[in-house]
């Protein structure tokens, strides 16, 4: 009972006892420019709560950070009047100081001088156009920043033997002058060395192609980074270090030191997704990232959905550009149950690809496609050798939903009975998206596909090589491929034109959550004109994760079947 009755007196005195209470001690600056009052701020937050208490040693706490704040832009001579408005008690005030700068400190003398191989490097003579100047206020900040960037930028550039010969910065308040003087030895420049590699099981010589440097090449520390980043995007390795062996320097080179860790041979992987294209789908995968020496690759998928089924492997030959031009050999069967379409397909290629700076990407590529089909009222088989080409970019900013982005296929390709086809087409399909943004909180989205098949032979062109629209990603409020000429039966039969398109506009409405209204439309069709088909609806965004998920409710204008249809995907937008 004692002890009880001793808690509130206890709470009561702890509460009482001047260094538990809480400060709210605020600060008024008057009298100063913008700058000079944002410095004088920055030093007088560094003061704790604890410290805000208006007394004597807060006045004389307070006057030295404004001060040093001042000092620290060229002010030397300020007059600090201490004033205290508003005070309840001593830990419950506003401080007021009206503060006059007095005359600035002006720089009058720059005396930089570069030493060794700097002095004729143009980088350094970039950098040194940003120095302070002759007749300027002091910005001790300015003079501290040109010191460590030049030092930085000798070690970036490969000078490791330099140092400062002389570095000060002389300030006479009373004259209200100040002097700059830096003399910088760079020493030579280094070179690079021999590279080692150590622990990698692929070929040096497929390494070494993808080298931003030659042995003999100055120093520079970005080539190392963009070496080391071509390494790692082979998948070659689970690690990579790329660094210079500045305790083995000799003469003026220095040898760099590559260390690799193999990426397992065999890696597997599982998904499960879902869509209403689709419905649930699983995916297992088997990669091998590095088959030889040589550095190929093997990946094999197995996707698996009621109405889709598909098996594909893909063998990796890269070339003397490894991460730029590489040979694909590809063999993929699929078995397809849906709408009025059920067919058996195998398909084989081979391709050459080469990637540019641009960011464009162009393949050509024979691929053999033989299917077995059935597509509405009419059942066949074809063999088909078909040649095509390919071009393609993908550009992207702000990650799984991206702020900007942007991407753009087109495709051309032909059979004929003199290249052991069938039959004789031409087909060609192109697409695009974009994105753009308005602030963060505003998405626009674009997107388009147009294609055709052109041929005098259509009741044998096989199901994947016709059109079909409708679905998640084509017209929403028609469900998956059900837009396409009819038969005299009234089943599918797929069209030899397509296009469609799409306008989409997303607010974000809190976090990651985001509101959606769109509208589409297309149609895929043969001789006759387009029906154009349109829709319109509202949906629900979020970016989770593993990637933006997708919840639309939309209605097909022309639709008879459905007033409204709930599409649920998830995925990338480009």
């Amino acid at each position: 009972m004692i002890i009880k009755r001793l808690i509130p007196w206890v709470i009561c005195g702890v509460l009482g006892v001047p260094g538990v209470a809480i400060a709210d001690v605020d600060f008024k600056i008057k009298g100063l420019d913008d700058a000079l009052k944002d410095n004088v701020e920055v030093y007088l937050d560094a003061i704790s709560d604890n410290d805000r208490r208006v007394d004597f040693r807060l006045q004389s706490r307070v006057t030295d950070e404004a001060t040093k704040a001042l000092q620290a832009l060229g002010y030397f001579d300020p007059v600090i009047k201490f004033s205290v408005e508003d005070k309840k008690s001593d830990t419950d005030a506003t401080v007021v100081l009206n503060i006059d700068p007095g005359k600035p400190v002006i720089i009058s003398d720059v005396d930089v001088k570069l030493i060794g191989g700097a002095a004729t490097d143009p980088a350094f003579k970039t950098l040194l156009q940003t120095a302070p100047m002759k007749g300027d206020v002091l910005n001790q900040g300015q003079y501290d920043a040109l010191k460590s960037s030049i030092q930085s930028l000798a070690v970036r550039r490969g000078y490791f033997d330099a140092e400062y010969t002389l570095a000060k910065l002389e300030v006479a308040p009373g004259l209200h002058q100040a002097f700059i003087r830096l003399h910088f030895d760079s020493g030579a420049r280094y070179h690079f060395g021999p590279t080692i590699y150590h622990n990698s099981q692929i070929n040096e010589d497929r390494l070494d192609s993808m080298m931003t440097y030659k042995e003999g090449d100055p120093y520079l520390v970005s080539d190392l980074g963009a070496f080391n980043q071509s390494l790692s995007n082979t998948g070659w390795f689970s690690s990579v270090l790329v660094e210079a062996g500045l305790d083995d320097l000799r003469d003026d080179r220095v040898p760099i030191s590559v260390s690799l860790e193999p990426a397992p041979r065999n890696q597997f992987e599982t998904g499960i997704g879902y869509s209403t294209d689709t419905g649930p789908r699983v995916k297992i995968g088997w990669r091998k990232p590095w088959f030889n020496s040589r550095g190929h690759s093997l990946n094999t998928d197995l996707y698996v959905s009621k109405p889709k089924q598909t098996l594909e492997s893909t063998y990796k030959i890269p070339l003397e550009d490894v991460l730029r031009e590489y040979y694909q050999v590809q063999v993929g069967l699929e078995n397809l149950d849906n709408n009025d379409t059920q067919s058996f397909e195998f398909t084989s290629s081979i391709s050459r690809h080469w990637k540019y700076d641009t960011g464009w990407q162009r393949s050509l590529y024979v691929r053999w496609l033989y299917s077995d089909y059935t597509q509405g009222s009419v059942s066949d088989e074809s063999n088909l050798i078909l040649p095509g080409i390919n071009f393609s970019r993908v550009r992207s900013r702000g990650g799984a939903m991206p702020s900007w982005g942007d991407k753009q296929s087109i495709t051309f390709e032909a059979g004929d009975p003199a290249l052991l086809s069938d039959i004789s087409l031409f087909r060609v399909i192109g697409q695009t998206a974009w994105i753009r943004s308005l602030n963060n909180d505003n998405r626009f989205l674009f997107r388009a596909n147009a294609g055709g098949v052109f041929t005098d032979e259509f009741e044998r062109v096989p199901p994947s090589l016709r059109f079909f629209a409708g679905g998640d990603n084509s017209i929403r409020g028609y469900s998956y491929e059900s837009i396409s000429p009819k038969d005299d039966e009234g089943k599918l039969e797929g069209g030899s034109y397509l296009a469609t398109g799409s306008l989409e506009y997303n607010y974000r409405v809190s976090g990651n959550w985001w509101a959606a209204i769109f509208t589409d439309a297309g149609d895929a069709w043969t001789t006759s004109d387009p029906e154009w088909k349109t829709s319109a609806g509202v949906g629900v965004r979020w970016e989770s994760p593993v990637g933006p998920i997708r919840l639309d409710v939309a209605h097909g204008f022309e639709n008879t079947d459905d007033d409204f249809m709930i599409h649920f995907s998830l995925g990338p937008e480009l």
